[in-house]
Parts: structure tokens; C-alpha cells; sequence
């Protein structure tokens, strides 16, 4: 299957009303509309196919760049390609979402989600939080660096406030993911949460809502999964 294969498949799939509401989430033309559940479906039939997935991202249609990164092989990503993606992620589901998944399973990881983090790109520091992020749910604590995370969480404790908006979301969601995946550092999360109190992040025309740190820490020790790593990075 050629990326122009999948394209035309894509805008089969695309309805107005899914169209209308990535639109209110923040979606930029060009796009079809199509529902990760129809995107699931398909990539059950390609599988993974990276050669297609560089084609369809480089495509700039946004419902191809996310599938783009449901079939591509994580392995197979050169430090240049991840960084021609985090520049070319124009909307935070790119940013947030396709780009930190495979950047985290990929061997460059830590480094790029650093460089990212300093980034004066709002769409590529939301990258670089969300990729560091995707680390520690997948990241054996072994693996990670106890003392660059709490610096980090320093980080989000003195720049949330004057952090670009969609960063002002990513570093919660970094804090959050702090006290749920990495048990030893729990307890620093939950500091830092409190320090935050409500963060102030502009939503759009959407009911959706920033997650408060404090109560989703709360929830997943009370659930008893603290540290409980997950197999991918990706949902």
C-alpha cells in the first residue's frame, strides 16, 4: 500500500462532525476528520511499515501523520527523522501524542526530549515534556535518572507560569507522570503538585480539562498502580 493509497482510504473515513470537533481541539487543515478508532482498524491491517509511515507524515495531512506514527517502527528512526517530525508537528495531537511515542521507544529518547524541552517552538517543547513523559511509563526506574527528574520537576515548579500554553499542559501532565510511574519519586511529585495548585491552561472552544496532579496522583496510588510500567508508550 502506497502513502496515496492510504490517503485516499483516510478521506473515505472522514466525516464532518469528527472534522468539526478535532477543528475545536485545535486541528489545522489540511485534514479529513478521521476517528483513531477507524485509524486503529486500518493499522491492524498494515501492521507496522516504516518506509510508509516517513512518506505519510511528510504528506503534512494530519489525520496521516498521526496514523504515520501508529505503523512506524520506533527502531528504525534516525535522530534526523525524529527531528523533522517534532518541526513539522503543528498542532499539540502531533506534538503531544504521535511524535513523544515514537520518539520515546526510539533509541534517542532522553536526548531529544532535553534538547526539545529548551526549544522556543511551543509545538517542540510540548514534544520535548510529553516524549519524557512517555519514558518514565515505559522505563524500567533502573534506567532513569532520579536526580534529572526531580531537576525537572524543579523546572516545572519555577517556568509553569510563564510557560506557552500547551507546554503549561505537558509539564502537569510530566508531574502527574512523575508520582504514577516512577515510585521513587512519588513523594517529590506530590510536593511539586501541591506547589502548582490549579494550572491555567487555555482549552479552546472544548469541555476538556486540565487534570489536576494532586487528585490524579492520589487516584492511581489508591488504586495501588504506582510504578506500574506500561508495554508501549503508546494508548
Amino acid at each position: 500500500m502506497t502513502a496515496k493509497d492510504v490517503l485516499a482510504r483516510l478521506e473515505r473515513l472522514g466525516s464532518e462532525p469528527t472534522k468539526k470537533t478535532l477543528l475545536r481541539h485545535g486541528a489545522k487543515e489540511p485534514f479529513f476528520g478521521v476517528k483513531v478508532a477507524d485509524l486503529k482498524v486500518l493499522q491492524k491491517a498494515i501492521k507496522k511499515d516504516h518506509a510508509l509511515a516517513l512518506d505519510l507524515y511528510a504528506s503534512g495531512n494530519s489525520d496521516a501523520m498521526y496514523f504515520a506514527g501508529m505503523i512506524a517502527d520506533p527502531a528504525a528512526m534516525t535522530k534526523a527523522d525524529l527531528r523533522k517530525w517534532a518541526k513539522g508537528a503543528y498542532w499539540y495531537m502531533l506534538s503531544g501524542f504521535t511524535v513523544p511515542w515514537v520518539a520515546a521507544e526510539s533509541r534517542f529518547g532522553r536526548e531529544l526530549a532535553l534538547e526539545w524541552i529548551d526549544s522556543d517552538s511551543e509545538q517542540v517543547a510540548n514534544a520535548g515534556w510529553c516524549t519524557y513523559s512517555s519514558l518514565l511509563s515505559i522505563k524500567p526506574d533502573a534506567e532513569l535518572d532520579l536526580d534529572e527528574i526531580e531537576t525537572l520537576l524543579g523546572r516545572v515548579k519555577a517556568e509553569i507560569g510563564s510557560a506557552t500554553n500547551r507546554v503549561r499542559y505537558a509539564m502537569n501532565n510530566f508531574v502527574i507522570s512523575v508520582g504514577g510511574y516512577v515510585a521513587p519519586m512519588t513523594a517529590k511529585a506530590k510536593t511539586i503538585a501541591k506547589a502548582l495548585g490549579t494550572v491555567d491552561v487555555d482549552m479552546g472552544d472544548t469541555s476538556c480539562k486540565v487534570p489536576d496532579a494532586v487528585a490524579c496522583i492520589a487516584k492511581i496510588e489508591k488504586m495501588g498502580r504506582v510504578g506500574k510500567k506500561r508495554k508501549h508508550a503508546a494508548c
